[in-house]
């Protein structure tokens, strides 16, 4: 049952149902330009009740987002994590206030979109825009709103905030390693971490969350099935994603490397004789001192650019975006091929001069003139 009523200008729709214990509900809205606004308004609220979508709840948008947060999310992400949607609840508040979830329209969102990526960069204005789009979701769910004013809202972001990923050279590489492995000892944990992740392009969670029986000397290769929420005081949890999960290939040099470290009698690989694995802090220091070291200035370069520099590395050597992508404990190639675009693009020209030679050996190279592996191909 629906009833309207003019207010001033505008007009207010009101709609009446009993719930399953027969008790009296009601919604309403107020602010309509016409009296056929407000009819409209009323019939889709009625189809809601139909549909057993209709409550009388209509949170404000930052209340909704917090019981949200506390509800779905808090308990599954790291603390690092959390912190980007407590940043994120923040913003809702200043620039939403008191305003109902169900006033909140489309138009509105790109403006508040709009405002907050002119001065932030482009990767924080999507993980925004990924985290309250969730909650909008959540919300037509709910039954809260019957439309998601997240849908196909452009992004802009500022150019001048977004850094671009640093990585070094192989020869920046060779020289750090060298710096690295100079009179190494156990004891110097740190530089363990950092040549791991030069070898492997692993996380600094998961290197920090290594244990002896994830490494297989025989067999060449290292488990990856958890990580170290160094955020938390460590805390172990499961990887960042579920293909985080994942087997890689290592070769002998880190795994003579690594061997030293057992005789610190840890269960952790990393973990020195004070039951400590080094953190974040200390690992980038170590990290800076050798860069140092080696004349090597590198701008926001930071532990977490090692995995970079692998991935740097393997395209140099001419390593498929497959095997990187599955090494990296990618979902897909896609994300691989996005994350590292600028590096792809860098080596494009020399893969474009190997095509254009390869074509040109159609009809010329007779079958016994190729490789082995090519032969079968023809077979």
């Amino acid at each position: 049952m629906a009833n309207f009523m003019k207010r001033g200008s505008k007009w207010q729709a009101r709609v009446s149902w009993r719930d399953d214990l027969g008790k009296l509900r009601q919604k309403s809205k107020l602010g309509f330009d016409t009296k056929q606004q407000a009819k409209q308004w009323a019939v889709e609220q009625e189809k809601k009740h139909i549909d057993g979508q209709l409550t009388d709840e209509d949170p404000v948008f930052a209340n909704y987002f917090d019981e949200w947060f506390s509800t779905y999310k808090k308990d599954k992400i790291s603390l690092s994590t959390q912190r980007l949607y407590t940043k994120t609840s923040e913003r809702i508040h200043k620039h939403w206030g008191n305003k109902k979830i169900s006033d909140v329209t489309r138009r509105q969102y790109q403006k508040f979109m709009n405002g907050f990526g002119k001065d932030h960069a482009k990767e924080t204005v999507q993980k925004t825009n990924s985290i309250i789009r969730a909650c909008v979701k959540d919300a037509i769910l709910d039954g809260l709103i019957a439309k998601d004013f997240t849908q196909r809202i452009e992004l802009i972001w500022d150019k001048n905030r977004t850094v671009k990923v640093q990585y070094l050279s192989i020869e920046q590489i060779n020289e750090l390693v060298k710096s690295l492995e100079d009179d190494i000892k156990p004891r110097y944990i740190s530089r363990y971490m950092i040549l791991t992740a030069i070898y492997t392009g692993m996380r600094l969670g998961e290197i920090m969350a290594l244990k002896w029986d994830d490494i297989n000397f025989n067999f060449k290769t290292i488990r990856i099935n958890k990580s170290y929420d160094y955020v938390s005081g460590g805390k172990i949890k499961p990887p960042k994603t579920e293909s985080s999960n994942r087997t890689i290939k290592v070769n002998q040099s880190l795994l003579d490397l690594l061997a030293q470290l057992q005789q610190n009698h840890q269960d952790f690989v990393f973990m020195g004789d004070n039951d400590k694995i080094p953190g974040s802090t200390a690992v980038n220091k170590t990290l800076r001192k050798h860069l140092s070291k080696c004349g090597i200035e590198r701008h926001n370069f930071h532990f977490h650019s090692l995995r970079h520099s692998h991935v740097a590395y393997l395209l140099a050597n001419d390593i498929d975006l497959y095997a990187i992508s599955q090494r990296l404990g990618h979902s897909n190639m896609t994300t691989t091929a996005k994350k590292y675009a600028y590096l792809i693009d860098e080596y494009r020209a020399r893969s474009d001069e190997r095509i254009d030679n390869a074509l040109e050996k159609i009809g010329k190279d007779k079958p016994e003139n190729l490789s082995s592996d090519v032969q079968m191909l023809y077979k």
